[in-house]
């Protein structure tokens, strides 16, 4: 992870909201706990997109006290972390992870955003509009 400028975790996420540091990324072979995350230092990284749910959950009983696995990326380094507030269905994730690349890519390759700028914010919201032309609002907000 520390080699690399953006990450993808397209995977399953958990929160623990009696030790944030048990929250995880469960991987193909093993958990990535949020202590293990915190651990590592990722210079030079931009971008985390976290595909995966339960990713920016907090503890309802703590709203002010919000440690969850989208701040564990900040904590590391990453400038910015686009994440999930609630489950996110497996037939509509990868709808919205395409529309966002695609969209990403070419706001970069066209130079359509500023120095220093990803044009992240404006590929997410464009994802999100195809989401809701594809797979429909219903099946958005189930």
């Amino acid at each position: 992870m520390d080699r690399h400028a953006w990450v993808n975790f397209a995977c399953r996420g958990s929160q623990n909201p009696r030790d944030a540091t048990k929250s995880a990324f469960h991987l193909y072979d093993s958990p990535l706990p949020l202590k293990d995350l915190m651990q590592t230092v990722a210079d030079g990284a931009e971008l985390a997109l976290l595909s995966a749910c339960q990713t920016a959950t907090g503890d309802e009983k703590n709203p002010e006290e919000a440690v969850h696995l989208a701040v564990g990326m900040l904590a590391v380094g990453f400038k910015g972390v686009i994440t999930t507030m609630w489950s996110i269905g497996d037939a509509e994730a990868p709808i919205l992870v395409e529309a966002y690349y695609k969209k990403l890519s070419e706001l970069q390759t066209t130079g359509a955003v500023g120095q220093g700028a990803t044009g992240a914010a404006y590929a997410l919201h464009e994802a999100v509009k195809a989401l809701r032309e594809r797979a429909g609002r219903k099946n958005i907000l189930k």
